[in-house]
């Protein structure tokens, strides 16, 4: 599936502002400051198309852009952002509860990664979270570009270990060299059709 013409559509505060239409959606989850916005504007190949910030939890709302009318990518609050106040990160795990139940468009979520760190508790439970409500998932490593060869191999080895999942379906991106776009094109087609 090539990104030909990519557009962004609205922001959604809450469930009633949620896009409900026959247009298939994947969504874009990971912690604060993972790189989501990053691969967006690498998938659409607009480095405007989803505003990105240094400052971790910037994305406070569900994003949707659309692509081609082929599928909405959407973009979701990030977690684990320390400085976020508690009723901040509520409200967050409410939209992202909301948007993630009973949604019948949703056919694939990417969780992003660093590559340089390993998975964090809050990861792990997003992964768990997923496969508790049978939603598709896959592990997309960013910022490879941050370490050498040998480095991101053994990084990939020790996230296939700690989180019991094949290694060859962890797609290696880098925003900055422009890397891993076809792997996931190729994927989307899958789960899209």
């Amino acid at each position: 599936m090539r990104f030909i013409n990519a557009k962004f559509i609205k922001s959604a505060e809450k469930k009633s502002d949620f896009i409900v239409d026959e247009i298939p959606q994947v969504a874009v989850v990971g912690r604060s400051n993972v790189g989501k916005s990053s691969l967006i504007n690498l998938l659409t190949n607009n480095k405007k198309m989803a505003k990105t910030s240094s400052t971790p939890g910037r994305t406070r709302l569900v994003n949707y852009f659309n692509i081609d009318n082929k599928c909405y990518i959407v973009d979701l609050p990030g977690y684990g952002y320390a400085k976020a106040s508690k009723n901040m990160t509520s409200a967050w795990d409410s939209v992202m509860n909301d948007y993630f139940v009973d949604n019948a468009q949703l056919k694939l979520v990417f969780v992003l990664l660093d590559c340089r760190h390993s998975p964090t508790a809050l990861d792990i439970h997003m992964l768990e979270y997923l496969a508790e409500h049978e939603i598709p998932a896959l592990i997309i490593l960013t910022k490879i570009d941050k370490l050498s060869k040998s480095e991101l191999n053994k990084n990939i080895e020790n996230i296939s270990k700690m989180l019991r999942y094949n290694k060859n379906m962890i797609i290696p991106t880098s925003a900055e060299k422009k890397i891993g776009v076809t792997a996931i094109e190729q994927l989307l087609d899958e789960y899209i059709k």
